[in-house]
């Protein structure tokens, strides 16, 4: 297919796409998925390898929010039956953490309830980082606390902390119809504060809110434009007691996809796959590894996920590897540069090039997992139910 050709090439090369290829990604039959998620896979290892990243979620102050984020469980008169409680203390939110970490996870992602923090909520969070690094001295912290005031980005990294996620989620077009408490304009400036202050930034998007194929595109180009280290990539969980309760608009070939055009527009970003993808995405998640170098591990915010174990068996059967703590997660020439999906500033590495281990394949064959052979002692030929 020329169109999977030519990403391809500018994939390899950083080079963005036209909107319309952007388009035609999304607009791809279920026929061509397979040769979609190909293409997109040639872009995903030529920067990343076979590397996936784990990333563990510390809900630090869970629901009861002011804002009314239309998605979001948490939001201003949700009746979803979620947890909700008040700040963790250190060491409570540190011995969380330590769960994800001892799971395989390189980066804490400590987030927060609410339209942003205090003064006061930057010092908890802050001895909450500095107790987090104390454990685990080589974890990545990220900090998720909403909207950020004038400084409170730099008093974030002189406690640690290594990146700061504040998602833009859907297009600024179509940006009032999901909340009314805050702007898309307040939201990029967040993320621009967090770069500021020298924070590796993280942004990314909610799929399935009833958006169109232009709404998807024009977020992700203004992604691009905004420079994030790293996009995650949320599929709505439609939370029963929330205004999209009822918004169940995806399938899993729809978000494959979707993860394919985020990587063809933002090649060598860490691209993340996030909320949503066992209700989505299912049986087929392991495709998505050939899209994403990065997921999170079990739980999320308000919602269970996939248990560790199997989220690290999916990994190995994939034939995929989990990124060590020793390893870079971003491309040589994003690490020089400071980072950007597309960046083209003095010292990048030549366009194309690989990170040295981008070829590499799995340096042994994992053991037979004959653990998982039972007989079956249920359904046709006994008296007990199947399992189906």
């Amino acid at each position: 297919m020329d169109l999977l050709n030519t990403l391809v090439d500018k994939g390899l090369r950083r080079e963005l796409p036209t909107r319309e290829e952007a388009l035609a990604v999304l607009a791809t039959s279920d026929d061509d998925l397979l040769e979609v998620v190909a293409a997109a896979g040639k872009v995903r290892r030529q920067w990343f390898g076979r590397r996936v990243k784990l990333n563990y979620l510390v809900n630090l102050k869970s629901g009861l929010c002011p804002e009314d984020c239309s998605y979001c469980s948490q939001r201003l008169g949700s009746k979803a039956e979620i947890l909700k409680y008040t700040w963790l203390k250190p060491d409570e939110a540190s011995k969380a953490a330590a769960a994800g970490v001892a799971g395989g996870a390189k980066r804490v992602c400590l987030v927060a309830s609410g339209r942003g923090p205090t003064d006061r909520d930057v010092d908890r969070v802050s001895e909450t980082i500095e107790a987090i690094k104390e454990q685990h001295e080589g974890v990545e912290v990220c900090a998720c606390l909403g909207l950020l005031s004038d400084g409170q980005a730099d008093r974030l990294r002189s406690a640690g902390a290594d990146a700061y996620n504040h998602n833009l989620n859907t297009s600024e077009g179509t940006y009032g119809d999901i909340t009314t408490t805050h702007t898309y304009a307040d939201r990029v400036e967040t993320v621009q504060q967090a770069q500021a202050a020298g924070l590796s930034a993280c942004s990314g998007l909610i799929a399935g809110m009833g958006e169109s194929d232009a709404d998807l595109v024009d977020v992700v180009f203004s992604l691009r434009e905004l420079d994030p280290d790293s996009v995650p990539v949320n599929f709505l969980i439609p939370f029963e007691g929330t205004p999209l309760a009822k918004e169940w608009n995806l399938t899993p070939q729809r978000c494959l996809r979707i993860l394919a055009m985020t990587r063809f527009v933002c090649p060598d970003v860490e691209v993340r796959l996030a909320g949503g993808r066992e209700v989505h995405l299912r049986s087929m998640q392991p495709l998505a590894l050939h899209l994403v170098n990065s997921i999170f591990l079990g739980d999320y915010l308000t919602s269970e996920g996939q248990a560790g174990q199997a989220d690290l068996d999916m990994i190995a059967d994939a034939g995929f590897e989990v990124e060590g703590a020793g390893t870079t997660t971003l491309p040589a020439h994003r690490a020089q540069a400071g980072g950007g999906c597309g960046s083209h500033d003095g010292g990048c590495a030549p366009c194309g090039e690989a990170p040295a281990d981008a070829a590499a394949e799995p340096s042994e064959i994992p053991a037979a997992r004959t653990d998982l052979v039972a007989v079956r002692r249920r359904g046709a030929g006994t008296d007990l139910a199947p399992n189906a």
